[in-house]
């Protein structure tokens, strides 16, 4: 062979002793960068020397679904962070703000307030998804819409503490809730009750979707929601388990789950409720101190 690659790059700075020896033999051989990523060749050849290869994914999964004390108290940080925060959001509301006003006032606070919160946290970010009345769809990106009296401002959030995650959805109405809007958020309550009962050690996660849906169903909202009901948190926002008919696997004691049923109106509008539960051996604990029923925390504007 007379050539060698030049360019090299490592994204996630490999330092095990296999890796360093394989650096210290490319740059003998005139490979100019100091950090590099192994190509599908590399590892095409190590399962020709290694022989047979287990995907260990699965087995982190399963380690990563129970929660230790440690990560528990780090995501009871982020959600008591993430209860401050909407505390403060809510009282600063105001009708005609933008959506990416609201998501930066409820961001700035975590950072704020985070960093050293009761001298414990060292890191502590939030990211948000904020949309008011009709832009409240399924999923889209934060806009310039403005905040609508009288409709609900809803928020997608994700506290990060110490590199451990809260994932909520939590809602806001300057105002008073038409109709409609009560109905819908009356409904949605029935259905994260019975879910949130639902959700002890050695349920089905499979059923527990099918539960979820059927009760929207039963509401004159058949289909809904498209996006999960329910998944883990902890290192990451959005990790194993899933809650999926077509899948198995039961709700264990120490998982943290986020619960989040949601319906969503043609043409824009709706609700979703999501909060995170310790399963414990006495049922599950709920992390957010925020009220899932908003109408018991409303913004000050026009209350």
């Amino acid at each position: 062979m007379t050539s060698a690659i030049r360019v090299l790059r490592n994204t996630v700075h490999w330092t095990s002793p296999l890796m360093c020896s394989n650096k210290r033999v490319l740059r003998a051989k005139s490979a100019s960068s100091s950090t590099w990523t192994p190509t599908q060749n590399f590892f095409d050849a190590f399962r020709k020397i290694a022989g047979e290869v287990v995907d260990a994914t699965p087995l982190l999964n399963e380690a990563r679904a129970i929660k230790t004390a440690q990560e528990i108290e780090r995501m009871k940080l982020a959600n008591e962070l993430a209860a401050l925060a909407m505390e403060h959001t809510r009282d600063r509301l105001r009708p005609g703000m933008k959506e990416s006003e609201v998501g930066a006032i409820y961001e700035g606070f975590v950072h704020g307030i985070g960093v050293g919160y009761k001298g414990k946290v060292e890191m502590a970010r939030a990211f948000t998804l904020v949309w008011s009345g009709k832009g409240i769809a399924t999923f889209t990106a934060t806009g310039d819409r403005p905040v609508q009296k009288n409709e609900p401002t809803l928020l997608e959030i994700w506290v990060c503490v110490d590199g451990y995650w809260t994932d909520l959805t939590k809602n806001i109405c300057p105002g008073e809730l038409s109709p409609q809007y009560q109905r819908l958020l009356d409904l949605l309550l029935e259905v994260f009750k019975e879910a949130v009962s639902f959700s002890v050690d050695g349920a089905s996660l499979p059923e527990l979707d099918r539960l979820v849906r059927a009760r929207i169903a039963e509401g004159g909202y058949a289909g809904q929601p498209s996006h999960p009901i329910c998944h883990g948190v902890g290192a990451r926002a959005h990790e194993y388990p899933y809650a999926h008919q077509a899948g198995s696997g039961s709700i264990r004691k120490g998982m943290v789950l986020a619960i989040e049923p949601g319906i969503y109106w043609p043409g824009g509008g709706g609700l979703r409720l999501e909060d995170n539960f310790w399963i414990t051996g006495n049922g599950n604990e709920k992390l957010c101190s925020d009220p899932d029923d908003f109408r018991l925390a409303r913004a000050r504007a026009g209350a």
